[in-house]
């Protein structure tokens, strides 16, 4: 199974789009309730790269089966050298190696940006998968929000990950932002 890893197009919005809906729809990785259109994932996509940082999917035999990206964590200007990611991955193809491809990927971008923080807010503390994917490509937990959100009639912790990027906070960074 040849995995292609690259930038994502307009053209994989409705792609982007099925994939996540599974996950808000029948998983705990995301808090939201309801799923976003079409429309809505575009506008995503582009506020992602409006920002200058990447979006990239996971392709297998020309069918898009993940994607992931980085954003802004905070929009004030002291966090503008730290970065959250985001992967999901087709419900179909767990373990399958695209989510680490793709995090590989994107970790290597926001470097290459100037980024010196990576952190992960991974939604229900028994997303192992999630988690251990992020403790793979050297994410430590730095903390957890118990019960902070209500999904699937049950509550659902927040677990917060933490990686550092480059030379992380061991020098002072350029005058550069993100």
């Amino acid at each position: 199974m040849p995995i292609l890893i690259r930038p994502s197009v307009a053209s994989d919005v409705p792609r982007l789009t099925a994939i996540y809906a599974h996950h808000v729809e029948h998983g705990s990785g995301s808090f939201e309730l309801v799923a976003p259109d079409e429309p809505e994932m575009a506008r995503r996509r582009m506020g992602v790269l409006d920002n200058g940082l990447p979006y990239w999917v996971a392709e297998v035999d020309g069918t898009v089966m993940g994607y992931a990206y980085a954003n802004l964590f905070r929009p004030r200007p002291a966090y503008r050298f730290l970065v959250e990611n985001s992967v999901y991955i087709d419900h179909r193809a767990p373990r399958s190696g695209l989510g680490r491809a793709l995090m590989a990927e994107i970790i290597q971008r926001c470097e290459a940006k100037g980024a010196r923080q990576m952190i992960a807010v991974i939604g229900d503390s028994a997303n192992q998968g999630s988690i251990r994917l992020h403790q793979s490509l050297g994410f430590e937990q730095v903390g957890l929000i118990r019960s902070s959100g209500w999904k699937h009639d049950r509550w659902l912790d927040t677990v917060m990950m933490q990686r550092a990027l480059g030379s992380g906070d061991l020098t002072t960074p350029t005058p550069k932002a993100l």
